[in-house]
C-alpha cells in the first residue's frame, strides 16, 4: 500500500496536469475494490508500472516492505509491475464490456512500452485504447450525458488525451489517425479548483488540431494536394497557437513550448519533401532557415524550465529536442550562415540543445551519441568539446529519410529509426556545396538544397561520455530576434 500511495501521489504531482484523467477521490475508491475487482486491480498495477517507467519515480527503501521482491530500481519494479498487470487481465472479458478503467490500463500501458522503446506494442496498445474508447462511443457528444459529472469530465478529458496522444504518434511513427474532434472540448467552469490545469490541456488540444487526416495523409504520403499556400497558413497557427504568457503549472508550460516548437518542424519537414522553400521566399517559414528560428525560440523557453518539470514528460520530450537538433544540424551543414561575432546564431542553439540532451536523464546515453555522430558527419568541422566518443557494444541506427519512406505498417523500433520516424534530411555535406564552413562559401542554388536535405543519411555506432551540467540562459545574450521569456503561472 506504500508503494501505491507513492505512485498515485506522484501522479497527481506531477503528470496529472498533462494527463487529468483521474480524480484523485475515486481512485482511492479503487484501490479499496483492488482485492474484488480484477479491473480496479490491472488499473493501479499498470498506474504504478507507468509511473516507474516514465518519469522514473524513485522509491524510497521503505516502499519495498512487505513486498515479496527485494529492492531494487524502479525501471526494474516497473518491468515486474507492468507484466503482472497485462497477466492478470488476461482472465477477465475486458473487450466486450469495456470500461474507463479498461481504456486507460491500456493509454498506461501504451505508455510504459513506449519509453522502453517498443513501439511496435505501444502502438498496439494505444489503438486498443482508442478502439475501446470507440466501442463506448466516446466519439459521441450525446455518451457524455451522464449524471455523474466528475466520471463524464474525466471521460471527456480521456478522449481528447487520446486525440492528442494519436496526433504525436501519427507524426512519430507515420501511422494513420482513427478519433476526431466530434466531440465538445473541456470547459474551465467544470472543476473551479482546476482551471490553471483545464487551461493548459485545452492549449494542448488546440495545438494538435490543425493536425487532421489531411495533413497526416500527406505526411503518410496517402494523399495528395498540398500547395505552398496550405502549409504557410499551417505555420501562421501553429506560431500564432499559444499566447505569451501561458496560465498553465511548469510541467505543462514545458509540454506545450516543446511541442509547438516540433510541430513547427514537422511542417517545415513537410515542406521540404514537397519542393516548396526557398532560398528568396518572402515568408521565413517557407525558407531554408526557419530551423534556425525555431532552435532559437526552442532554446528561448526551454531556458525558463526547471530540469524536473522537464524530466517528468520522459524520453518523450527527449525526442523532440533531439529531432530539431538533427533538423538544425542538416540546415547548418548545407545552408550559409553569416554569423556576426557578438550575436547568438545556429551554432550557440545547437549548442545548447546538445548540453540540455545531456542533462536530461536517458537523453545522454540513447540520443546524444546519436546527436554527436551526425553533428560530426555533417559538419566535421564544428567542434564538440566534452562530448567523447566511444563504439558502442550494440547496433544503433538512425536514418532519416525525407519523403515518407519511413512510413512502414510494421512500426519500426526507434532503435532502428529516427525517433517520432520524421522524413530525414539530407546526407549531403556543406563540402558538396563546394563552401568548407556552414558561414563562408556560395549559397547553393534551391534545387540543391532540395536535393541535399532529401537524400538518405546513416548515422555511426557512438556512445558518449558528457557533462552534466545544464545550459546558461540564452535570452542574457541579447541575441537578435529574442522572443520574450516564456511565462507560466504554477498551481
Amino acid at each position: 500500500m506504500d508503494m501505491i500511495t507513492t505512485c498515485v501521489d506522484y501522479f497527481f504531482a506531477n503528470l496529472y496536469p498533462t494527463q487529468p484523467i483521474l480524480h484523485r477521490q475515486n481512485v482511492g475508491e479503487t484501490i479499496g475494490l483492488m482485492d474484488t475487482s480484477v479491473e480496479a486491480y490491472c488499473l493501479v498495477v499498470s498506474l504504478c508500472a507507468y509511473m516507474m517507467i516514465q518519469p522514473n519515480m524513485v522509491l524510497c527503501p521503505g516502499a519495498f516492505d512487505g513486498l515479496d521482491v527485494p529492492p531494487q530500481s524502479s525501471l526494474q519494479l516497473g518491468h515486474i509491475l507492468l507484466h503482472e498487470a497485462l497477466h492478470v487481465r488476461k482472465g477477465y472479458d475486458y473487450i466486450e464490456n469495456p470500461s474507463v478503467w479498461t481504456a486507460i490500463t491500456s493509454f498506461f500501458f501504451f505508455g510504459s512500452y513506449f519509453c522502453l522503446d517498443k513501439h511496435n506494442t505501444a502502438w498496439f496498445h494505444f489503438r486498443e485504447a482508442t478502439t475501446l474508447a470507440q466501442i463506448m462511443g466516446m466519439h459521441h457528444e450525446s455518451s457524455y450525458a451522464s449524471a455523474d459529472h466528475v466520471e463524464s469530465s474525466r471521460r471527456r478529458r480521456l478522449y481528447w488525451l487520446l486525440f492528442v496522444t494519436e496526433r504525436a504518434y501519427a507524426l512519430q511513427q507515420h501511422r494513420p489517425l482513427t478519433l476526431h474532434a466530434t466531440i465538445n472540448l473541456p470547459t474551465l467552469d467544470e472543476d473551479p479548483a482546476e482551471t490553471l490545469e483545464l487551461n493548459g490541456f485545452i492549449h494542448l488540444v488546440n495545438l494538435f488540431r490543425p493536425f487532421d487526416d489531411s495533413f497526416v495523409g500527406l505526411w503518410n504520403r496517402a494523399k495528395t494536394g498540398c500547395t505552398t499556400q496550405w502549409v504557410a497558413q499551417m505555420q501562421q497557427q501553429l506560431a500564432d497557437a499559444l499566447p505569451a504568457y501561458l496560465q498553465s503549472t511548469e510541467s505543462q508550460a514545458v509540454d506545450l513550448r516543446c511541442s509547438q516548437q516540433w510541430l513547427r518542424t514537422m511542417v517545415w519537414q513537410l515542406s521540404i519533401s514537397h519542393g516548396f522553400l526557398s532560398s528568396a521566399a518572402a515568408e521565413n517559414a517557407m525558407s531554408f532557415k526557419y530551423p534556425i528560428e525555431i532552435s532559437r525560440d526552442l532554446v528561448a523557453s526551454t531556458s525558463q524550465f526547471s530540469q524536473q518539470a522537464m524530466e517528468v514528460h520522459g524520453i518523450g520530450l527527449i525526442e523532440k529536442l533531439f529531432d530539431v537538433a538533427c533538423t538544425l544540424t542538416d540546415v547548418m551543414a548545407c545552408v550559409p550562415y553569416e554569423h556576426h561575432t557578438f550575436e547568438y546564431g545556429p551554432r550557440d542553439y545547437l549548442s545548447q540543445l546538445m548540453s540540455l540532451i545531456s542533462t536530461l536523464r536517458g537523453g545522454q546515453q540513447r540520443y546524444l551519441p546519436l546527436l554527436v555522430s551526425k553533428i560530426n558527419e555533417s559538419m566535421p568541422a564544428m567542434p564538440t568539446p566534452g562530448y567523447a566518443l566511444t563504439a558502442l557494444p550494440c547496433s544503433t541506427r538512425v536514418d532519416r529519410l525525407y519523403g515518407g519512406s519511413q512510413a512502414h505498417s510494421s512500426g519500426p523500433e526507434s532503435s532502428d529509426s529516427t525517433p517520432f520516424g520524421s522524413p530525414p534530411l539530407g546526407s549531403v555535406s556543406a563540402q558538396a556545396f563546394g563552401f568548407a564552413d556552414t558561414e563562408m562559401g556560395r549559397s547553393p542554388t534551391s534545387a540543391e538544397l532540395s536535393t541535399a536535405m532529401t537524400s538518405n543519411m546513416q548515422y555511426s555506432n557512438l556512445t558518449v561520455s558528457a557533462p552534466l551540467q545544464m545550459f546558461s540562459d540564452p535570452t542574457t545574450h541579447g541575441y537578435p530576434g529574442t522572443v520574450g521569456p516564456t511565462k507560466y503561472e504554477t498551481g
